[in-house]
């Protein structure tokens, strides 16, 4: 009798407890709501801000696009540092530190491999040094908007809401700071041209001169340059003995080789003779690394200018920087594509065991200058690396291998913001000569003005030398002359004004096939395909307006995939099908399911392009293996994007010194491409007529704290959305890649502009601006580039 008393007790005891944790959830679910919601941006009402001159007005839209007004650009400036921080302040801390190999101590031991890759460059330094360059008005500039970065933070009533996650703080930012977030993007843009030269370095070793050259083309049928129709290239036929590695048998699969593409961005111009009111047309979309937020924070900037009334800017700057990287003044339109040239090289210190900790150089010994840097880890034990460095760069170990990295992106005046003059720009000319001071990654800049010029150049640190095909592998310490590089003037960077047939294109593919190439090089240009598609798509239609000139961005059409659907349909002929009632199901559906273009709908089109890479994992999957037991992100086509031409000339040309020895001929190559196809597609379990495209190419577009913590993927990524485009046409789509804004604005015309991009304004979840654009993006529509009508003011006001 008295056990009952006592288990009623104890279910009282454990009903209490669990209403207790239950209650204490509940309240800690409160808080973090109550904590998220606090860490929102002002978007409303009047505050305070320190030096400013007149009050500056931040009006927003429904989409959350900020239009800011001021008196002066140094208000204007304060203006943009507050809504960056407001927004953006994570992804800003991101990038500084991504650059500074300081994230570690922000995210944990997770970025550690970063920060080691990192660090070795010494941009910390560098930065103090940019800063101490800068010219007193743009130091000034750039101080009011440091200003205003660290006034938007304190503004915040909560602190972002990733630091309440991780249980930090973060830091004030500095001026040199917004340096580091440039030098982030030579990293975005240049970094892997690093493991680009060790993996041609390892195919020289490897192979043959006469083989090497055949592998690593210089260019292909596919190019498209500015300066000629075509670009003339040795098509003879493949004489060469094979490499031994070629073909050689592996575990490599479909599905461990690269999907997509790292190479892209897009931009045309059409001159006014072109155009309906003869006012030039530029196009750009920058393909980059996609992730929530977007890397770009979309503006309109406004205030008086002494020579040219009230000045209005508009287009996207980069949160931690204060200029508006692609865009219009008014006068002129502006894009940028990465240009691809040969910036780095890798320098291979030769040593004995005679001489520890040095090198032989051309002069004699010299010592490796070696010193400790620690890395602090949130949540961890700092870490202390040794770093060496060199007269020709910091010291990358790769191996039992030692290099020196000679980069364009360590040399004097590889960073400034010079970018920021071209809102003063009244013409193509003058922005052509703006642009090429720029202290920014070199890219192809395309603009176009008001009266209806047009015109391209390189813009951003170039290296004052005649790069060959020979400065695209590794050189030896002891075979250079000029240990450091001199950047080359601003006047002597290849230029094009104006053209003969009224427009002009970049695809981050071989520029120019005559002068002024010699000065670029190849760091890693595309194909060709996707610039080709671009160049005939402008040339098929004699007058444009800004809807007829946002049509190629979305141009899908799989033109280059479609000669590999030909080689796939030849080889799958009927003997090839007698009895193998899968490769007869391959066969019809690529001759009747082929709608020739990239659609989400397309298993011909899938099909198609795993038959490529199955063949490429054929031939190169050994050396790749091989040289990533080495260097994780060297391949074949790492060392050359040019891959596919090297197999169509095998697979057309058929020279038997090439064949694989685990076959007896070419056509069993193809043919083990399409078992490897349909064997991979079978594994995991998905039948060939369901193998459509956009089941492959579906978006993984979300916050970088997603990979560690999967279940916040439900307010912290992009739908699942089934892309559209791939590699080699201009809608280039892969999951986490592809066109970061599409854009196309006439100058003086901007209420005409064109704008999308992935995601939204604002970086907040519960922000209404946090993935609002998306769909618009993702359907490819062509909504409207200005702001729309205010919906919310937020005032600045003088202290």
């Amino acid at each position: 009798m008295k056990a009952r008393p006592r288990r009623r007790r104890r279910l009282r005891l454990l009903a209490l407890c669990a209403i207790s944790v239950l209650t204490l959830s509940v309240l800690a679910l409160i808080a973090g709501l109550s904590a998220l919601a606090l860490s929102m941006p002002a978007l409303d009402g009047a505050q305070r801000g320190t030096g400013l001159r007149a009050s500056v007005e931040i009006a927003r839209d429904a989409h959350g696009v900020a239009t800011l007004s001021g008196a002066t650009r140094e208000d204007v400036a304060y203006a943009t540092g507050f809504v960056h921080a407001q927004e953006r302040f994570f992804q800003m801390d991101l990038l500084r530190r991504s650059a500074a190999g300081t994230l570690a101590a922000l995210v944990g031991s997770v970025a550690l491999p970063v920060d080691r890759q990192r660090r070795i460059f010494g941009f910390q330094a560098l930065a103090d040094n940019a800063l101490a360059h800068l010219s007193l008005a743009d130091r000034a500039l750039l101080d009011r908007y440091t200003a205003g970065v660290n006034a938007g933070l304190a503004a915040l009533r909560v602190r972002p809401f990733e630091y309440l996650v991780l249980r930090a703080r973060p830091v004030a930012w500095r001026a040199q700071d917004s340096l580091l977030v440039i030098w982030s993007m030579y990293f975005e843009l240049q970094g892997n041209v690093l493991h680009r030269e060790f993996a041609r370095g390892w195919l020289r070793e490897h192979t043959d001169s006469s083989a090497l050259k055949a592998l690593l083309p210089e260019c292909s049928e596919w190019d498209a340059p500015l300066d000629a129709r075509s670009v003339a290239c040795d098509d003879e036929p493949l004489r060469a003995s094979a490499p031994d590695w070629l073909g050689k048998a592996s575990s490599q699969t479909l599905a461990q080789l690269p999907f997509g593409t790292a190479v892209g961005s897009n931009a045309w111009a059409l001159a006014g003779t072109r155009t309906s009111d003869g006012s030039a047309i530029v196009s750009n979309d920058m393909h980059l690394n996609l992730r929530l937020p977007n890397i770009w924070y979309r503006v309109a900037l406004e205030y008086p200018s002494p020579s040219a009334g009230m000045r209005r800017i508009v287009g996207v700057t980069l949160p931690g920087t204060p200029a508006v990287v692609a865009g219009s003044n008014g006068s002129v339109a502006w894009g940028l594509t990465n240009s691809y040239g040969d910036y780095l090289d890798l320098v291979e210190l030769r040593s004995d065991a005679n001489h520890p900790g040095q090198y032989r150089t051309s002069h004699g010994w010299l010592p490796i200058r070696f010193h400790n840097e620690r890395l602090q880890v949130n949540g961890g034990a700092a870490e202390t690396v040794r770093v060496g460095d060199t007269d020709f760069g910091p010291v990358w170990d790769v191996g039992a291998r030692r290099y020196a990295v000679r980069w364009v992106a360590r040399d004097e005046g590889a960073v400034n913001l010079d970018l920021l003059h071209m809102e003063t720009a009244a013409n193509v000319e003058q922005a052509l000569t703006i642009a090429r001071s720029t202290g920014i990654p070199a890219q192809n800049l395309i603009a176009g003005d008001a009266a209806g010029h047009i015109g391209w150049t390189i813009a951003g640190a170039m290296p004052n030398r005649h790069p060959s095909w020979d400065d695209t592998f590794p050189q030896r310490s002891d075979a250079m002359v000029q240990p450091s590089h001199s950047l080359l003037a601003a006047d002597a960077h290849p230029t094009l004004l104006d053209s003969a047939s009224g427009q002009l294109w970049s695809a981050n593919a071989r520029q120019l096939a005559g002068s002024g190439n010699d000065l670029i090089g190849d760091g890693g240009a595309d194909l060709g395909a996707r610039a080709r598609q671009i160049r005939d798509d402008l040339a098929g239609r004699p007058m444009f307006d800004e809807k007829s000139a946002y049509a190629p961005s979305l141009d899908d059409r799989a033109l280059f995939m479609s000669t590999w659907r030909d080689r796939a349909l030849r080889v799958l002929d009927d003997q090839a099908v007698a009895g193998r009632p899968q490769r007869g199901e391959f066969r019809r559906l690529l001759r009747d399911g082929w709608n020739g273009c990239a659609c989400v709908d397309s298993v011909s089109y899938r099909l198609t392009r795993d038959f490529l890479f199955s063949l490429y994992g054929e031939l190169f999957s050994q050396a790749d293996q091989d040289m990533q037991k080495l260097d994780p992100s060297a391949s074949v086509a790492q060392a050359s994007s040019r891959w596919p031409v090297v197999l169509a000339r095998l697979v057309d040309q058929q020279p038997p010194a090439w064949l694989p020895g685990n076959r007896k001929n070419w056509r069993d190559v193809q043919l083990a491409a399409v078992d490897d196809t349909i064997a991979d597609l079978t594994r995991r379990s998905i039948a060939l007529k369901d193998a459509a495209w956009g089941q492959r190419n579906t978006a993984r577009i979300a916050h970088p704290f997603v990979a560690g913590f999967p279940f916040l993927s439900h307010w912290l990524a992009a739908p699942p959305d089934r892309l559209p485009g791939d590699g080699n046409m201009p809608r280039v789509a892969t999951p986490t890649f592809g066109q970061s804004e599409r854009m196309v604005i006439s100058p003086g015309h901007e209420e005409r502009g064109i704008f999308n991009m992935p995601g939204g304004q604002s970086g907040h979840p519960m922000s209404s601006s946090f993935l609002d654009e998306h769909r618009a993006w993702v359907l490819g529509k062509a909504t409207a580039l200005l702001p729309g009508p205010p919906v919310h003011r937020l005032v600045l006001a003088p202290s």
